[in-house]
C-alpha cells in the first residue's frame, strides 16, 4: 500500500487557514492512527463506484421507501455510526451534527435555515445503518461518467481497479453514491422548504474537487456558480467545528427541534 502524500491535500482550504502545527493534524490523509481505515474505505469506494453501480443505487434510494421517521430520530440514529472515511474524528456522527450547527449559529444567528442544514447535513449516513457499506455512503464526492480529476483524495492509488478509469467513452454524468445526494433527494421528496442555498450545501458540501479546487467548472451552469460561495461558507463550519469537546446534545435539542418543526416537520419518508 502506497502511503505517500495525497496530491489533493494541496487543494484543501484548511491547509491554508490553519497554523503549521494544525496542518499536520487536521484532515491528515498521509498518516495517523486512523490512516488504514480511511485509506481502505476510499480504496473500496474508488474501486466499486462505477457509473453502473451509481445508477443502480440512485434508483434504489430515490423513491424514499426505506423507512419513515422524524428528522430528530434520524439524528439519534447517528449515535450508532462512526464515519470510516474521516481521519479527524472517532466519535459518533451525531455529535458532529450539533457541532456544525452551533458553529453556524454563532456566525449566522439570523439564518435559522443555515443552522438547520448544519444539523442535518450528514444524516444521510443512516444508509449505512440500513445495509449499505460505508464505501457506498461516506467520503468526499465526485462525478462518475467522466474523467476522475487529480484533486480527488488518493486519486493516484485507488482507482486502478475501477473499469471506468480507462473508459473514455462515458458521457452520462451523475454524482457518486453518497449521503449528500441521498439527503438532497429526501428533502426534495418530502417537499421540505429549505432555501435553494441550503439544498446546494446538502448536495455538494463533500464535493471537494469542485468547491475547494475548482475542478469540473466546465460542467457548471449559472446557478451552480451563484451557489458556490454558499457551499464554501458551509464547508468551513463542517471542517473547523470538529472537536473532541462534545456538545451537550440534550440541552440543544429543544432549539433545533423548533427548526426541524419549521422546515422538516413531522414524519418523513426516507
Amino acid at each position: 500500500m502506497l502511503k505517500g502524500p495525497d496530491p489533493s491535500l494541496a487543494y484543501r482550504p484548511e491547509y491554508l487557514l490553519k497554523d503549521a502545527k494544525d496542518q499536520s493534524q487536521f484532515r491528515n490523509f498521509e498518516s495517523g492512527e486512523l490512516f488504514d481505515r480511511v485509506f481502505n474505505t476510499y480504496k473500496l469506494m474508488h474501486t466499486h463506484q462505477t457509473l453502473d453501480f451509481v445508477k443502480q443505487k440512485h434508483a434504489e434510494w430515490a423513491g424514499c421507501t426505506h423507512s419513515r421517521m422524524t428528522v430528530m430520530e434520524s439524528i439519534d440514529c447517528l449515535d450508532q455510526l462512526i464515519d470510516e472515511s474521516d481521519p479527524d474524528v472517532d466519535f459518533p456522527n451525531s455529535f458532529h451534527a450539533f457541532q456544525t450547527a452551533e458553529g453556524i449559529r454563532r456566525e449566522h444567528p439570523d439564518k435559522d435555515w443555515f443552522q438547520l442544514v448544519g444539523l442535518i447535513h450528514d444524516i444521510g449516513k443512516i444508509m449505512a445503518l440500513w445495509g449499505e457499506p460505508q464505501w457506498a455512503v461516506v467520503g468526499d464526492t465526485y462525478p462518475v461518467g467522466c474523467r476522475f480529476q487529480n484533486s480527488i483524495v488518493f486519486r493516484e492509488t485507488t482507482f486502478v481497479e475501477n473499469p471506468d478509469d480507462k473508459n473514455s467513452s462515458l458521457k452520462f454524468l451523475m454524482n457518486c453514491s453518497s449521503i449528500s445526494e441521498y439527503l438532497y433527494q429526501v428533502m426534495k421528496f418530502n417537499k421540505c422548504p429549505i432555501p435553494e442555498e441550503g439544498l446546494y450545501m446538502i448536495r455538494f458540501h463533500s464535493f471537494y474537487p469542485w468547491h475547494s479546487h475548482g475542478n469540473y467548472m466546465h460542467l457548471c451552469n449559472e446557478k451552480d456558480l451563484k451557489m458556490l460561495p454558499w457551499v464554501k461558507e458551509f464547508n468551513k463550519f463542517d471542517l473547523y467545528t470538529k472537536s473532541t469537546e462534545l456538545p451537550d446534545v440534550e440541552q440543544l435539542k429543544p432549539y433545533y427541534q423548533s427548526l426541524i418543526d419549521k422546515y422538516c416537520p413531522g414524519v418523513l419518508s426516507w
